[in-house]
């Protein structure tokens, strides 16, 4: 793949931007994945011999894209999956959802993964699972609200299954809606994290140009984000 967008780089992590519909890492489908991608680019910025190595911290599904951090060491690795857990490491999204959602919500859930699904299942079984959001703009012709998303818990399918759940499934999405829109509309535009080595914290923000974001101006406008 051409033209990565790298946000970041030092000897310690790799920010870049995952293009929609691309592996966060390999499956059995033998696509193209970041983390081949970015060992390869290492690899050959560097002229290093033999095995690249580059930690894989979080993951995107395969049709969200959007800011990625990828660990340079294994030292590194293991401070952003320490920062994870205690809930330093900040992923936050922005998503198209069809209907009119509240201004503002806290959805808590406990949701179980089911084969290549997750559904929302009870405190003995499932995970517990917490997003908070803010509507930032609605389309009343085409019934669509734009909202930002903090994720608080990073459980699979999280963002799609609770806002399906309640009604407002993602634009695009067939899994747990029934709209088979070419693009999801799911993007992570912000991510903030403590730099594993020098302690700063670390902020990245990148804004989605595709559909349906292009749907809604204040997008491109850059405001209330």
């Amino acid at each position: 793949m051409n033209n990565l967008n790298i946000l970041y780089e030092d000897n310690h992590l790799l920010v870049v931007i995952k293009p929609i519909n691309v592996l966060s890492q390999s499956d059995s489908t033998n696509d193209l994945d970041m983390l081949t991608i970015l060992k390869k680019y290492l690899k050959e910025k560097y002229q290093k011999k033999g095995n690249v190595y580059l930690g894989l911290v979080h993951r995107l599904d395969r049709p969200t894209g959007g800011i990625m951090v990828f660990a340079k060491t294994s030292k590194s690795a293991k401070r952003l999956q320490e920062s994870i857990k205690n809930k330093t490491f900040q992923k936050s999204y922005l998503a198209v959802v069809h209907g009119k959602v509240k201004k503002k919500d806290i959805y808590e859930d406990y949701l179980e993964k089911i084969n290549t699904k997750s559904v929302v299942s009870t405190k003995e079984k499932g995970k517990y699972a917490n997003l908070e959001y803010e509507r930032i703009a609605y389309l009343e012709k085409e019934d669509l609200s734009l909202v930002k998303i903090k994720l608080n818990t990073g459980r699979n399918h999280q963002i799609r299954l609770q806002f399906a759940s309640r009604g407002n499934p993602l634009y695009g999405d067939n899994k747990y809606g029934s709209d088979f829109k070419k693009n999801l509309g799911l993007y992570a535009y912000k991510l903030e994290f403590p730099h594993p080595t020098k302690k700063e914290k670390l902020s990245f923000l990148s804004y989605p140009n595709h559909e349906p974001f292009t749907k809604f101006v204040i997008i491109k406008e850059k405001e209330g984000l």
